[in-house]
């Protein structure tokens, strides 16, 4: 189920004012996941920390797979966006809300994708401080971005949002 409305795009004479005009003026989830990124990798060199899964097989698969279902759970979310030509980027206005895709299951499987992406960089380069980074961002990112985008998408979309958010989970 999806719902559309028609908004035109926000001009020099009519800026941004309101939640429901968008969701905020700073792209965060891009920036803090380059900065867990950057975070980690500086950590490993200057505190590395001993590697606290198994080296075998199997567990490489499964590290490896938890990367794979993030990197998989990403496309499938912006194939899914775009298919109802709606935004991607998360300090632009929702012109759709969309509910079908893996936005059947969680309200921000973009943001779960990225956590799996940096557990499976953790396995892939045996760096625990991508798992440790993850929790602090996932935290940062629902206060400076989840948490605006459901004011957008309630100011947004009233009811039709309301309804959504009630029968599906923000992330876990």
């Amino acid at each position: 189920m999806t719902t559309e409305t028609t908004d035109p795009a926000p001009t020099p004479e009519h800026q941004p004012a309101s939640a429901a005009d968008r969701p905020s003026r700073v792209p965060w989830p891009p920036i803090l996941i380059a900065a867990a990124v950057v975070v980690a990798i500086w950590l490993g060199a200057a505190w590395p920390l001993a590697w606290p899964g198994e080296r075998d097989l199997i567990a490489r698969l499964v590290g490896h797979g938890i990367g794979a279902a993030g990197l998989a759970l990403l496309i499938w979310s912006v194939i899914t966006l775009r298919r109802h030509g709606t935004t991607v980027l998360p300090d632009q206005p929702a012109t759709v809300l969309v509910t079908d895709g893996p936005f059947r299951f969680r309200r921000n499987p973009i943001y779960i994708a990225d956590a799996l992406i940096l557990l499976g960089a953790a396995e892939l380069t045996e760096n625990v401080w991508f798992a440790i980074v993850t929790v602090p961002l996932l935290a940062l990112i629902t206060w400076l971005a989840i948490l605006p985008e459901e004011r957008h998408l309630e100011a947004r979309f009233g009811d039709a949002y309301r309804d959504y958010k009630q029968r599906t989970r923000r992330l876990i």
